[in-house]
């Protein structure tokens, strides 16, 4: 899998191309997967659990090996790409702080001026954790808070790396509408002052429509266009392989 990356992109660049790609692990999960990203896309995948949206998640990120095809990632070589597992991810016993602090390591250059390299780091800890609506918590072990809070502190440390692209698994899941729209907006907000993209796998129809500016699924071992013409998104969401309202 050849990933070439590189900086300063423009609004016409593709930050991610996949070619032809197959996905799985013993057995093929999706295959003849093409799909490219340019500057500002916010791609969204849909569909029932176990057909593969989390591993071509996990194989785009470079932590599950493809069958075959190929992906070009335009992003740097640290820090460019920014994963939000389903499940976190998070050093449960460690500060809010901390965890943040691990994407803002792997994402602030060092020898783009290695003695304020500390001070920069914290800076941006400091502002992620505060889009979070979470600064009366960044002395708190993970473990104390509550599950929508711990996928607050996920998205923080995302925004703290600062990648060019952002893969992200379920992380709205487990908030309410307000604590949806503080994390939708940062994101966005970051968004529009970088030149990056982002995939998001949603089990609610209806918000992933109205988050990205395209909505693909996985149907039949294939990734698709998902069909609203012919579905009610109204408060629509994929469980198991049942649409329920």
């Amino acid at each position: 899998m050849a990933k070439v990356r590189g900086n300063n992109l423009s609004n016409s660049e593709l930050v991610l191309s996949v070619k032809n790609l197959s996905i799985g692990y013993d057995f093929k999960l999706v295959s003849g997967i093409n799909l490219n990203l340019k500057v500002g896309d916010i791609v969204a995948i849909v569909g029932p659990s176990g057909i593969g949206k989390t591993t071509l998640l996990r194989t785009i990120a470079g932590l599950v090996k493809p069958l075959s095809g190929g992906i070009f990632c335009n992003a740097p070589r640290r820090g460019g790409i920014g994963y939000i597992p389903q499940k976190l991810g998070l050093v449960r016993h460690t500060s809010v702080a901390h965890n943040v602090d691990l994407g803002a390591r792997a994402g602030t250059p060092f020898l783009e001026d290695p003695r304020t390299w500390f001070k920069r780091r914290n800076a941006r800890v400091i502002n992620a954790v505060e889009r979070m609506g979470l600064t009366d918590k960044i002395n708190e072990p993970v473990r104390r808070l509550s599950g929508g809070q711990q996928r607050r502190v996920a998205t923080a440390r995302t925004l703290a790396q600062r990648p060019t692209l952002i893969l992200a698994d379920e992380f709205l899941s487990e908030l309410d509408e307000d604590n949806i729209s503080i994390v939708l907006d940062a994101v966005k907000e970051y968004m529009s002052k970088s030149q990056s993209a982002m995939i998001i796998v949603e089990h609610n129809i209806a918000r992933a429509s109205e988050i990205s500016n395209r909505l693909l699924e996985v149907k039949d071992g294939e990734l698709v266009n998902y069909d609203l013409q012919n579905h009610d998104l109204s408060d629509s969401t994929t469980r198991g392989d049942e649409v329920v309202s």
